[in-house]
């Protein structure tokens, strides 16, 4: 007899030889298109990825407009009782369109009991020098110039509206570095005077002696450091590095703001006056 061998499980190997090549044949159709696809999505999407790659990063700036905004100084101290008031109302200002705010801390009141930590002889020699300018009989605090004139109707500010005859511009070019732009209008004074000024926020002294004792008082506005630029004649440009003191955080790692004023160089009213509220980082 003779025996026929089959393959073991035969009918079930060739079944699935025919279904891989089957699938194969499906693979080699499909995966082309497959490929394809995936390119067309790949590169669809590249060109956001490229944007988002060259896209400039955010820079800290800031350009004074057309029209001149008020600048609000105020000459206080710690060792004064009547301060305090001043010193609240200054911390409303913060961020009102049209209006920036310089807190100058005088050291004629040292001597009664309570040293202001904030004061410099430098603040009041600045005080004294511009009395007659201002139009003030005497220093005295609080006193509240604005644009440079004294003013005793605060809370209440004075209406203005004048037109720029100063360009300000701010720009933070690196980390500990800013540069300060100015452009003079032809119909500027014949001497632009510049300067400009570190500013705190966010202060607050317990005190315990002199006429504010047992007082908690609080402080914005509050200038730190104040440099003068060099003058500039009317239709003059220039741009200047300030120095890493300019740029520099403030007390206790807080941030500050730079100020910006552009002067009559004669009689010492402001013009113009830009802030620069990303000046430390």
């Amino acid at each position: 007899m003779h025996h026929v061998h089959l393959p073991l499980f035969g009918p079930r190997h060739a079944g699935a030889a025919a279904g891989h090549g089957f699938v194969c044949r499906q693979a080699a159709r499909w995966l082309p298109r497959l490929l394809a696809a995936a390119l067309a999505t790949l590169w669809a999407t590249l060109p956001t990825v490229r944007a988002a790659a060259s896209a400039p990063q955010a820079t800290c700036s800031a350009a004074s407009g057309p029209r001149q905004v008020q600048l609000v100084e105020l000459y206080t101290s710690e060792g004064c009782s009547s301060c305090p008031p001043a010193d609240r109302w200054l911390s409303t200002l913060r961020g009102r369109p049209g209006v920036l705010a310089a807190a100058f801390h005088v050291d004629y009141w040292d001597s009664l009991g309570w040293p202001d930590r904030f004061a410099q002889p430098a603040f009041t020699a600045r005080q004294q020098a511009q009395r007659a300018s201002a139009g003030a009989r005497f220093v005295y605090t609080p006193q509240v110039l604005v644009n440079g004139r004294d003013w005793r109707g605060w809370p209440v500010l004075p209406l203005q509206d004048a037109p720029s005859r100063v360009d300000l511009s701010l720009q933070r070019v690196a980390p500990g570095q800013l540069r300060a732009s100015v452009r003079v209008h032809g119909n500027a004074p014949a001497q632009v005077g510049l300067w400009w000024a570190r500013l705190e926020d966010g202060h607050s002294s317990p005190v315990r002696a002199g006429e504010n004792r047992g007082t908690t008082l609080r402080h914005d506005h509050v200038v730190r450091l104040r440099e003068d630029l060099p003058p500039l004649a009317a239709g003059a440009q220039r741009q200047w590095l300030l120095p890493p003191a300019a740029a520099a955080s403030g007390e206790g790692g807080r941030p500050a703001r730079l100020l910006l004023v552009a002067t009559d160089a004669a009689s010492g009213q402001p013009l113009q006056a830009l802030q620069l509220d990303c000046a430390a980082g």
